[in-house]
């Protein structure tokens, strides 16, 4: 089959177009003939030398992909061959073929395409379990999104909005600002051209959000408790300021204020199985009455996968890339 691995750490030109084996399904595995597959943020990541797989997975990047079970067990998660379907994966979605849990696909939605689904996994997995379930939002409260405009950002924005809460998110233009206020958003920050510390206290009447999404980290953390309302949560997704930041905790003690944060990838089969129920039983009915859905900027040739990359770290996109074989 035909594959595109990282020849060796470095820039998207170590992305190469090669041909690699069949993956070989264990059991509770499906194969998956990929028609599109989405390009994320660990995929860069892991190109660059920075995120190795977790033990056992691919070497190949690519953590979703839409397309047909063509062989091993479907039955471990309710599907049979020939289902068309969507999948979380840790890892080998840029190729022809993949392997992944059966737990962890799900049909794609009545009224998607392919490329849509390919969009799907990564980050609904990723806003549901931290947004939801670790960071607790729950009926009128407020969040908080940095990097609305990403995959994720958007994601989270339209599925919050959806489940009846205030959102609020910052981008880097004003470009962005409107894209996700189209989105749901009640006001899209541009954090060039504005404080966004400023900006939520105001917008908040002084009170502050409930959740932070924060996808940056670093210095961006104590601006973060300075947003929170008393009882708030931030959540760590990534770390694009960097992995160290200086924090007030006498800020945590008074106002009983909780910082966490997760990694998906690495979690178990059975955890990121449980997520998958609960996106069939909360999420899926509402993409598939259009009240939420993903947003594709660009696609690419799976041999493109450079330019996808190029593309990814240029940071221009509003939504997902998605690579198509």
């Amino acid at each position: 089959m035909k594959a595109v691995e990282i020849s060796k750490p470095g820039g998207p030109e170590v992305l190469k177009l090669v041909e690699r084996p069949m993956p070989e399904p264990k059991a509770g595995e499906v194969v998956i003939k990929v028609s599109a597959a989405g390009v994320n943020r660990p995929d860069v990541f892991q190109r660059a030398g920075s995120y190795p797989p977790p033990p056992g997975a691919s070497d190949l990047p690519g953590l979703e992909v839409a397309g047909e079970i063509v062989g091993g067990d479907a039955a471990a998660g309710g599907f049979a061959v020939g289902d068309k379907v969507c999948a979380l994966t840790a890892g080998g979605g840029y190729a022809e073929y993949c392997i992944a849990p059966a737990q962890h696909c799900l049909p794609i939605p009545k009224g998607l395409s392919e490329i849509e689904a390919a969009g799907l996994p990564e980050t609904y997995f990723t806003v549901w379990s931290n947004v939801f379930e670790r960071g607790r939002l729950s009926a009128g409260e407020a969040l908080l999104v940095h990097g609305g405009a990403s995959g994720i950002g958007t994601t989270a924005v339209q599925l919050a909005t959806a489940m009846g809460n205030a959102v609020y998110a910052t981008v880097g233009s004003d470009e962005r600002a409107r894209a996700v206020e189209e989105l749901g958003a009640l006001k899209g920050i541009n954090y060039r051209s504005k404080d966004y510390v400023e900006e939520i206290k105001a917008l908040t009447g002084g009170k502050g959000v409930n959740v932070v999404l924060d996808m940056v980290a670093g210095d961006y953390i104590n601006r973060d408790i300075q947003c929170l309302a008393d009882e708030g949560r931030i959540v760590i997704i990534a770390l694009l300021g960097g992995p160290k930041g200086m924090v007030d905790f006498s800020q945590l003690m008074r106002r009983r204020l909780t910082v966490t944060g997760s990694t998906l990838r690495p979690r178990s089969v059975e955890f990121k199985g449980q997520i998958a129920r609960a996106l069939k039983q909360n999420v899926w009915p509402l993409l598939e009455a259009g009240k939420i859905k993903p947003i594709v900027h660009a696609t690419f040739p799976l041999a493109q996968a450079c330019d996808a990359h190029a593309m990814m770290e240029a940071g221009e996109q509003i939504g997902k890339i998605v690579l198509t074989l």
